[in-house]
């Protein structure tokens, strides 16, 4: 972007990335914008520009969070088509994606970084597999669309792919190749049906606040939904949706607040036997339990609560 200048003679105004640039008759860039600029149409119309484009780049990094969290295959033709824009493309670019095929898979052997989206059917997506050779996903190759797989389903690839993105200085805009991953232990709720079965996950419980507020802030402040005295962490696994539950508490919010356990339920609101939680819905739960237990309070010995 250009110089604009201002109704106050001798100023001009610039929009570098979202931050109002300023400089004066002499062509010198200021530090800040004056005072007295503060109401200038153009510093206002910018200021304004630049609101917007942090609210749309928070956005897009949210909507791919989301394409991750919930396995949602995604059209080649939409990523193609959402490219031009700087910031999709700085959310999606060196996102490991994998083609899905006809029957809905994910084919994770043939993933790759993406490098480049072309609305052209016989490019499609560019894509830098394991090996280092550069290929393209798309309709011309019998790709419709592809997953942004959860860090949880590249385990047997994650290291490699970890030590290749730091070869080639790889840096995701959205969290996915360094997100923590919780396995779900093989004994949880092993062998155990009907009735009888485990479905709660208490590893997070009693984590002491001194008011629930806090507890409940710093989930909303994760990008958590507060629901009934839990927090709510929304999911999609093989196609089935759900959601994982952390209970805070519903007290008054200035009250003593003590967290309980971790809890998946299907749409119904059943909650599932903790044997039936596929391994992203099990690592999503631990994750947004075990971030809003980490601000839990520590007594002055430096043991937690």
């Amino acid at each position: 972007m250009g110089w604009i200048d201002t109704e106050s003679g001798g100023y001009a105004v610039t929009l570098e990335g979202t931050k109002v640039l300023c400089r004066n008759a002499a062509g010198r860039t200021l530090k800040q914008v004056p005072p007295k600029l503060k109401d200038d149409p153009e510093v206002v119309r910018l200021r304004q520009l630049a609101e917007w484009l942090e609210r749309h780049e928070r956005e897009c990094r949210e909507q791919v969070d989301a394409w991750l969290v919930r396995s949602l295959p995604v059209p080649v033709t939409l990523l193609a088509r959402v490219w031009p824009d700087p910031a999709w493309r700085a959310a999606l670019r060196d996102l490991v994606v994998a083609p899905v095929g006809a029957d809905g898979a994910a084919d994770v052997a043939r993933a790759g970084f993406l490098r480049d989206a072309d609305p052209d059917p016989e490019r499609g997506l560019g894509v830098v597999d394991l090996d280092g050779d550069s290929v393209r996903l798309g309709p011309a190759q019998g790709v419709e669309s592809v997953l942004i797989p959860h860090p949880v389903l590249l385990l047997d690839d994650l290291d490699e792919l970890r030590e290749f993105a730091a070869e080639l200085g790889v840096e995701q805009g959205a969290e996915q190749l360094f997100r923590e991953v919780w396995r779900r232990p093989e004994d949880a709720g092993a062998g155990e049906s009907g009735e009888g079965a485990v479905d709660e996950w208490r590893a997070y419980a009693d984590g002491k606040f001194e008011q629930l507020r806090h507890a409940t802030a710093r989930a909303a402040a994760l990008g958590y939904r507060v629901r009934g005295g839990h927090a709510v962490c929304p999911l999609v696994e093989d196609g089935r949706s759900l959601e994982a539950a952390y209970w805070l508490g519903e007290d008054y919010p200035d009250a003593e607040g003590w967290t309980g356990s971790l809890e998946w339920r299907d749409r119904t609101g059943r909650r599932l036997p903790l044997a039936e939680v596929g391994p992203v819905a099990w690592s999503e739960g631990e994750r947004m339990a075990a971030l809003v237990y980490a601000s839990r309070v520590v007594d002055e010995e430096g043991d937690a609560r």
